[in-house]
């Protein structure tokens, strides 16, 4: 027989969250209604369309209106429209005043059947709420302080920056998951690649999810009994606080370079957005700072740490940089010396632990600072430095990300030259991919990528250059055209070309098309990198998603060039 949790009164959960978020005590207490505090509601809801999708049974859901970021305000009132009559109450970080219903923003004995509370700060309660609402009445009940809740969910690392996130997240994971740290070893990652555990990834459809999905996740990851989450912070989830209430306790920023200025209006907001991270306003329990040096706004994520009393541990690739700039930090992580190969690279690092030799399987330089990242992070999180360098062997890197694809599962090479995969999307790691593989090229690089529909225009011909200045032979072609047609998008690419770039450009629409030219065309000696999807199983045009995955087209159209050569023998 299966026994029904009973649905949640606002309540008890306001009483736990005051317990744990003293500081927004103002906020709640404008939750605190009498005629809203006992209605029984299933869940809290985000999108007004679940509100239709429960059982009959079961309580209605309560809706929390969020202010939208690219929709006009009359949407936000056809969202309450749909949701009065289905919502148990609504919680509205919009005055009501602006959506026309001023009359029932103050709930009483004879308010509608569906009042509405204006809490204007919910972002700074909202995913605690929620992971509070998570909970049966014995464990909230148990609730006494943030400790106690952080208790019955993972140790969160959090990764932010704009390169990097995908690939350290998922390297902390595996070390820990090889670690011999008992209360780290069941690990999982959320982020653009997926969530769960590393060997089941579930596809996400945000890097950051919205609170509800964040939340959900962590509690389900609790559930399970994971011991560590490391996560993927993007800059509007920060921005829009999305991990309210996420326990994060090791932060670790990569670097900053163009990309979501279709959001932020400038590379400094985008910088302060992710600065949250490191502030123990947003994330109390926030024990170390791990930060690039290397990274032109490392100063302002280190004085954000510093400030909240987080201790700070950084890294760099500039040899002696860190003892010779005037950054503070209690631990450092150099790469002295590095000798990368096709097969990976070796790296003399010099820390505040003592010496480290790294043999990592990790292709390319810039993979070299992640791997410092999640070392950092590591031993920030209890593992012991001198079990490093073994655990550094057995890594792999995340999926998409300088990937060389073979022939077939045993790994055996095309004869056409080395084909690698790869998720770079904006200038800067497009110019790290390529220059780090063109140091151990003997013949052509080439460079086959595009641009995202619906997105960052500014960026596009940044992107051709990129490409341009590093590869020998560049195809251009589609992304995610999206919405957009296609070739207007190469068009943009490729403003302000030469006409010396243009002779070594082959503009190919279709990317299908174009990662088989690239195969057809590509000598022995030569390295292919294709660009901009890594893991990505899908392409979308004109709105719809065709199932394409870079991996498996490239694939088997190196095995149909293999099969074509062979037979012509």
């Amino acid at each position: 027989m299966t026994h029904t949790q009973p649905a949640p009164h606002l309540r008890s959960i306001v009483h736990a969250a005051v317990k744990i978020l003293p500081q927004h005590q103002s906020t709640l207490q404008l939750l605190s209604v009498p005629a809203v505090l006992d209605v029984p509601f299933s869940k809290f809801a985000l999108d007004s369309r679940q509100l239709a999708k429960r059982d009959a049974s079961s309580a209605p859901a309560a809706f929390v209106l969020l202010k939208s970021q690219t929709q006009p305000l009359q949407k936000s009132q056809q969202y309450v429209q749909t949701a009065l009559p289905q919502a148990a109450f609504i919680i509205s970080e919009i005055d009501p005043q602006q959506l026309g219903l001023e009359g029932l923003n103050k709930p009483s004995d004879s308010s509608p059947d569906c009042p509405i509370l204006f809490v204007p700060a919910i972002r700074d309660v909202l995913g605690t709420l929620i992971q509070l609402s998570l909970l049966s009445d014995d464990a909230l009940s148990q609730i006494g302080d943030a400790q106690s809740l952080a208790q019955t969910l993972p140790q969160v690392i959090a990764v932010t920056g704009t390169n990097g996130k995908t690939t350290i997240s998922q390297l902390m994971a595996q070390l820990c998951q090889f670690s011999e740290v008992a209360q780290l070893q069941n690990s999982a990652v959320m982020g653009t690649a997926g969530n769960g555990r590393l060997d089941s990834l579930v596809q996400a459809s945000h890097t950051t999810g919205d609170a509800l999905a964040v939340q959900g996740f962590l509690r389900k990851m609790g559930d399970e009994g994971v011991d560590l989450l490391a996560l993927e912070a993007s800059s509007h989830g920060l921005d829009q606080q999305r991990l309210q209430g996420v326990p994060v306790t090791v932060a670790l920023y990569t670097n900053l370079s163009r990309d979501h200025l279709d959001y932020h209006p400038d590379m400094q907001d985008y910088a302060q957005a992710k600065a949250r991270l490191f502030d123990k306003a947003y994330f109390p329990q926030l024990t170390h700072a791990v930060i690039n040096a290397d990274d032109e706004f490392a100063p302002l994520m280190i004085e954000t740490a510093q400030n909240s009393g987080v201790s700070v541990w950084l890294y760099s690739l500039q040899g002696d940089f860190i003892e010779k700039s005037d950054l503070q930090r209690d631990a450092y992580f150099i790469a002295k010396t590095i000798e990368p190969s096709l097969d990976g690279v070796k790296i003399e690092a010099a820390t505040s632990f003592g010496p480290l030799t790294l043999h990592s399987p990790l292709l390319g330089r810039f993979n070299v600072a992640n791997l410092l990242a999640a070392v950092a992070g590591a031993i920030a999180l209890g593992i012991e430095p001198e079990s490093i360098p073994a655990l550094v062997e057995q890594l792999h890197g995340a999926s998409g990300r300088m990937q060389r694809v073979s022939l077939d599962e045993q790994g055996s090479q095309p004869e056409q030259g080395v084909f690698i995969v790869d998720y770079a999307h904006t200038p800067d790691a497009l110019t790290q991919v390529l220059t780090s593989l063109k140091s151990h090229c003997s013949g052509n690089l080439w460079a086959i990528f595009g641009c995202g529909g619906d997105r960052d225009k500014g960026k596009r011909p940044l992107m051709a250059q990129a490409g341009l200045a590093t590869a020998d032979k560049v195809v251009l072609t589609s992304d995610n055209p999206r919405s957009e047609d296609p070739q207007m998008i190469l068009q943009d690419m490729q403003q302000g070309m030469s006409d010396e770039q243009h002779a070594k450009t082959t503009v190919i629409a279709d990317r299908k098309q174009a990662i088989e030219y690239a195969v057809e065309h590509a000598a022995a000696d030569d390295i292919v990198v294709i660009a901009g999807k890594g893991h990505e199983t899908y392409q979308e045009i004109k709105g719809v998603r065709y199932d394409f995955d870079d991996r498996l087209v490239l694939q088997q159209a190196l095995i149909a060039a293999h099969s074509s050569e062979t037979s012509s023998r």
